[in-house]
């Protein structure tokens, strides 16, 4: 793959050979920023998992970085007051089935009470594709609406190895202060550590780096990580 000047010039800046410590990672991510606008700050975390195996679940960065999220509530109307209450853009059941059917998407996450899946789960071919779809592995389906819009405000974000074993998630924006990616990136390693389908959590996160959208990678030292 062929890189404009920039990108070799900040690459040129570091041994991207080596490995480095999560704090110093974030800084030379930071410091070969490429583009013009704000990037961002991306972990990409290969797992050692088996074919059968799979690892998916949530969590909320303690250093937030996105912007307010639009949610809609899939639920009956004797909750549709509860749900607006607590901050959710969009509350209801039949009219935003229907809305969502013809296309409709104008909102970032999508939660329902567990009594509405039987139609929402008919929205698979719209909300499936753009993962959108209420989960009960990332507490999106749920009968506690209140915790889990509280918890999506907040900036819960779900994370999940692909079918290779590694895990892209967003961690940070080049704008912020390293230290704060930084600790991110430490509570999201802490976090998939834990995931280990067999328990074993020796070698089971088997490599990590840290780039920004446009700029070179930098491979992160576990050992000077912990």
């Amino acid at each position: 793959m062929k890189h404009g000047k920039k990108y070799r010039a900040a690459a040129a800046k570091y041994d991207l050979t080596k490995k480095y410590s999560v704090d110093s990672a974030c800084n030379m991510v930071k410091d070969m920023k490429v583009a013009s606008f704000d990037e961002t700050v991306e972990a990409h975390i290969s797992l050692k998992l088996d074919k059968s195996a799979s690892v998916r679940d949530t969590l909320v960065f303690p250093n937030q970085f996105r912007g307010e999220k639009k949610v809609l509530v899939f639920c009956h109307e004797d909750r549709v007051k509860e749900a607006l209450d607590a901050g959710a853009a969009y509350a209801g059941s039949d009219e935003y089935i229907e809305k969502v059917k013809g296309g409709w998407l104008d909102f970032d996450v999508a939660v329902a009470t567990p009594d509405m899946m039987k139609d929402v789960g008919r929205l698979g071919m719209v909300l499936g594709r753009k993962g959108l779809m209420p989960n009960p592995k990332t507490g999106t389906v749920t009968t506690d609406i209140t915790n889990a819009i509280n918890e999506l405000k907040k900036g819960r974000t779900e994370y999940r190895a692909d079918k290779g074993g590694v895990i892209h998630i967003a961690v940070g924006k080049s704008s912020m202060d390293a230290a704060k990616v930084a600790e991110n990136v430490n509570v999201l390693l802490a976090e998939v550590a834990k995931k280990s389908p067999n328990g074993v959590t020796a070698g089971f996160i088997q490599s990590v780096s840290l780039s920004s959208t446009m700029g070179p990678g930098v491979w992160v030292d576990m050992k000077e990580g912990e």
